[in-house]
């Protein structure tokens, strides 16, 4: 039996929001009926672009009652404020990454939610991929055996080079931990649970960048974050995983992300991705996998469409504030440990969130 449609309203039109906005129009049970921007350009640009009914305000959004949930596509900085407004407001949330830029935005985020009785998500939904899904079923049926070790790397020079307004990516809410963080430790949380034990070092190894994509090439940003970052971290299930993410370095042969299990070594593709490869080390030589689950392609959104389904059905969702909250309470970790030279146990914790079923229909999360 089909699901009543969720409606849903977009609160910022950046950069992000058009994958967004193509893919809400493939995805059950989701109605995008509104979208909404400080600059209204943006917003009308998006409705232009999607066919969505409604350009409005972030506050008409807010007050629309129809609107069940919001998809706040903000600039990290304005996560939190976005959020609880939603929540204010009594519709469920579904945030960009990061959950906020700091543990105690993101508690006020989930404490408000439970009082209201609603709903939090939050990016990045990769993890529900394709690639990441194979992964995981490899894991659960045992073939690389139990997992003792991971290795996760994301190397870049810096998102100056192609990004339209790079800034934020240097401010307070940015740097590589936060900006890319999510991804690598979400996907690790998603196959080996959460995080039990965290230490690390990071750096700013350039206090000043320069802008070199348009329409901003020249321009000079000042650094205020860590641009290079390393962790290492213990799961409570067992097994150690090292991290490295970078905005400084011009080139590298690292993996993406693997697992290192008793009986052999899992290759997990692209955690910013959705499809594959996926390739395992047994009889000492790789083999690549096939892959069991669907969404191979740029499939934003489906964490939201999965909010949506738990709404109407009650179930637990996948990509859900819990665990978003806990890989915000990881990445800070790392830099409290870096400042106080010293291991930082982790306080909070999350449920392994469930597979996906195999065998969806195109569009779909439940069967």
């Amino acid at each position: 039996m089909a699901m009543k449609p969720a409606k849903l309203g977009i609160i910022g039109c950046g950069n992000i929001s058009s994958i967004y906005c193509q893919n809400a129009r493939k995805l059950q049970p989701l109605d995008l009926v509104a979208c909404a921007d400080l600059i209204m350009e943006r917003a009308q640009a998006r409705a232009d672009e999607f066919d969505i009914p409604k350009v409005c305000t972030p506050e008409e959004v807010l007050a629309d009652p129809k609107i069940e949930i919001v998809l706040n596509l903000t600039v990290p900085k304005a996560h939190a404020e976005v959020a609880l407004a939603a929540v204010k407001a009594g519709k469920s949330v579904y945030n960009e990454k990061p959950l906020a830029v700091n543990r105690e935005d993101g508690k006020k985020i989930l404490a408000a939610a439970k009082r209201k009785g609603v709903l939090v998500g939050c990016a990045p939904d990769t993890f529900l991929g394709a690639g990441i899904q194979t992964c995981r079923k490899l894991i659960d049926d045992g073939w690389i055996g139990e997992p003792i070790g991971a290795a996760a790397f994301f190397i870049c020079p810096g998102h100056e080079r192609w990004h339209p307004d790079p800034e934020f990516y240097y401010q307070v809410g940015g740097g590589p931990m936060l900006d890319m963080g999510p991804y690598y430790i979400t996907a690790l949380v998603s196959l080996m649970g959460p995080v039990r034990r965290v230490t690390g070092s990071t750096a700013k190894s350039f206090p000043q960048r320069t802008i070199t994509s348009q329409p901003k090439y020249g321009t000079n940003i000042d650094v205020d974050v860590a641009t290079h970052a390393v962790g290492v971290l213990d799961f409570a299930a067992g097994g150690i995983a090292t991290i490295m993410m970078s905005f400084d370095v011009s080139g590298a042969e690292l993996p993406r992300i693997e697992i290192y299990g008793t009986l052999g070594t899992l290759s997990v593709p692209d955690p910013n991705g959705f499809g594959g490869p996926v390739r395992v080390w047994l009889n000492e030589k790789w083999s690549e996998v096939p892959l069991t689950h669907g969404y191979t392609e740029n499939s934003r959104g489906l964490g939201v469409a999965d909010m949506a389904c738990a709404l109407r059905s009650g179930r637990p969702h996948r990509a859900n504030g819990d665990m978003a909250y806990h890989v915000l309470d990881v990445m800070e970790a790392v830099e409290d440990a870096s400042r106080k030279g010293t291991h930082i146990d982790i306080k909070s914790t999350c449920e392994k969130p469930a597979p996906l079923p195999l065998g969806l229909l195109p569009g779909t999360l439940d069967r």
